[in-house]
C-alpha cells in the first residue's frame, strides 16, 4: 500500500471546494440581489442549482489534470483485479485438472 494520496479523494475533496466557492459566490450575489432570488422558500435551493450549473463547467476545465490522473489509478486498480482474478482461475483450474486426473489413475 501505497503513501500517496488517492486521486480520487484529492478529485473529490477540489470539485467539493469549487462547489463551495460556487455556492458562498452564488449566495452572495442573491443576498445583494444582483441575482434574482428564488420564489418563496425556495431560496436555499434556487443558491445550490445555481452553484451546481456554475461549478460543473469550472470544475471540468480546472481539474482536468486531477480527473486524468483518476482514471489512471483507476484503471490501474481495474487492471491489478483482473490479473488477480486470472490468477486464481488459473489456479482453480491446475487444482481441478490434478484432481481428475488422480481420479483417472485410481480407475
Amino acid at each position: 500500500m501505497s503513501l500517496k494520496p488517492s486521486a480520487t479523494l484529492r478529485y473529490t475533496s477540489m470539485r467539493l471546494g469549487i462547489f463551495a466557492g460556487c455556492f458562498l459566490i452564488m449566495w452572495a450575489l442573491v443576498y445583494f440581489r444582483v441575482v434574482p432570488a428564488g420564489l418563496g422558500a425556495s431560496n436555499l435551493f434556487w443558491v445550490v442549482l445555481l452553484a451546481l450549473v456554475v461549478s460543473a463547467p469550472l470544475s471540468f476545465v480546472l481539474l482536468r489534470k486531477q480527473r486524468e490522473a483518476m482514471a489512471v489509478q483507476v484503471a490501474e486498480r481495474v487492471d491489478r483485479a483482473k490479473e488477480r482474478l486470472s490468477a486464481s482461475q488459473s489456479q482453480e483450474d491446475g487444482a481441478q485438472d490434478s484432481v481428475q486426473d488422480g481420479s483417472r489413475a485410481g480407475a
